[in-house]
């Protein structure tokens, strides 16, 4: 089943069935907007639908408007007000603006740009697809906008003309120790947007019964986070406080790109842990990625509440950086 996070793949789909497909996508906001600057619709040639760009109020004329620029072969900027009554429907307190860029597959954005678009997507590699919507120039970037790769924030450069939708794998969570705290910690971060996996080589603790119907490794930290990979999108969480079990995935986040590393301990446990970095030849600067003693400082007291502070203190480090 298609969802709002395979919209690109869908349009491809639906564009080699030779059904038509137009890509519409949010570009700017303005006021209490229901969805966010790069959110996106799909809309094949027959009116069938996946996504959304407004919550429902304003699809309607969306998909009026993508039938006529897929028969006229051209792009399209639209904006549309929405009023407080339908903002109130969607779940908003009051009305506000969005503007939506239609743009036809094949006769605008070209079909080889959307299947690299979609490639990159696949491998987990970010990418921003980049429009200038004056002079009709597309174009796909794997470097350059780092900050808006980091914020997870698709808009407009200060020219007000080129606009950058970021294109980010989803976010994932590694929890090396199937601890109590980790019982709480993987649902949360699972509601939160994250596709997190359990590793822990203790199979007593990584146990199915323990963690009903989410992925657990069994495998050694190192193997286990060889096989997963650690890129920009991923949050790695050392659990256990044991160095046998902890220090093999922490040597491998420490020379990749992951965004967050947070590992458990006093901070008498994290001198000890920076010493053994320090002696297995880590720059400073590399070992100062390491959150520890992990989590912020809200006076958590039990799993649930540790599990709370380690989730803020990943969203604070994914959101405003380090």
């Amino acid at each position: 089943m298609t969802n709002v996070d395979s919209i690109p793949e869908t349009a491809l789909a639906w564009h080699r069935e030779g059904r038509g497909a137009v890509l519409a996508t949010v570009v700017e906001t303005w006021g209490s907007a229901p969805r966010r600057v790069g959110a996106q619709l799909v809309i094949s040639g027959d009116a069938e639908i996946e996504g959304s760009v407004s919550g429902g109020c304003v699809e309607g004329a969306v998909i009026v408007e993508a039938l006529e620029a897929l028969d006229a072969g051209a792009a399209r900027l639209l904006e549309f007000g929405v009023s407080d009554d339908d903002a109130f429907a969607v779940g908003l307190a009051c009305g506000g603006r969005i503007r939506v860029m239609v743009e036809p597959v094949g006769k605008v954005l070209p079909e080889d740009m959307l299947a690299a678009l979609c490639e990159a997507r696949a491998a987990r590699r970010p990418v921003a697809y980049v429009v200038d919507t004056e002079g009709g120039a597309r174009r796909l970037d794997e470097t350059g906008h780092e900050t808006r790769f980091r914020m997870d924030r698709s808009g407009f450069e200060e020219d007000g003309r080129t606009f950058v939708a970021i294109h980010n794998p989803p976010l994932r969570l590694i929890v090396v120790g199937a601890v109590h705290i980790a019982q709480a910690l993987v649902p949360m971060a699972r509601i939160a947007g994250y596709d997190p996996v359990i590793v822990d080589p203790r199979e007593t603790f990584g146990a199915e019964a323990r963690f009903p119907g989410e992925t657990v490794s069994n495998d050694w930290p190192d193997e286990a986070v060889q096989k997963l990979g650690l890129d920009t999108r991923t949050a790695l969480v050392l659990l256990t406080h044991d160095p046998k079990i902890d220090d093999p995935a922490l040597e491998l986040a420490l020379r990749a790109p992951c965004f967050y590393i947070g590992a458990l301990g006093s901070p008498r446990t994290h001198a000890k842990r920076v010493a053994r970095m320090q002696e297995a030849g880590f720059l400073q600067a590399e070992i100062d990625r390491i959150h520890g003693p992990i989590g912020l400082d809200i006076g958590a007291a039990g799993p649930s509440e540790i599990a709370v502070s380690i989730l803020a203190e990943i969203t604070r480090v994914l959101r405003k950086g380090a």
